[in-house]
C-alpha cells in the first residue's frame, strides 16, 4: 500500500512539472508565465519529495529539509520577481 502511495505522489509530482510548463506557451505576459511555472514546480517538486519521503523514511531529515527549503526559495524568489517588475524597484 505504502508502493503505491508513494509512486502516485511521484506521478503527480511529475504531472504538475509538466503541467507548468504548458502556461508558457500561451500570450500571457512573462510574469503570469512565471507565477504557473513556479507554482507548479513547487507543487510538483513537494509532491516528488513526500513520495521518496513514503518509500525512504529513514531519510526523513533531509527530505523534510528538502520540502521546506523548496516552499522558503520560491517564496523569495516569487518576492524578488515582484519587486523587480514593479515600477518602484526598476533601475531605469
Amino acid at each position: 500500500m505504502i508502493n503505491v502511495l508513494s509512486y502516485t505522489c511521484i506521478g503527480l509530482g511529475i504531472f504538475f512539472w509538466f503541467w507548468g510548463t504548458f502556461p508558457l506557451l500561451g500570450d500571457r505576459s512573462v510574469l503570469f508565465k512565471l507565477h504557473s511555472l513556479s507554482v507548479a514546480d513547487t507543487l510538483g517538486s513537494m509532491s516528488i519529495i513526500i513520495g521518496l519521503l513514503l518509500k525512504i523514511p529513514s531519510e526523513w531529515p533531509l527530505l523534510i529539509l528538502a520540502i521546506i527549503s523548496l516552499a522558503i526559495w520560491n517564496t523569495v524568489l516569487g518576492y524578488v520577481l515582484a519587486y523587480c517588475s514593479s515600477s518602484e524597484g526598476s533601475h531605469e
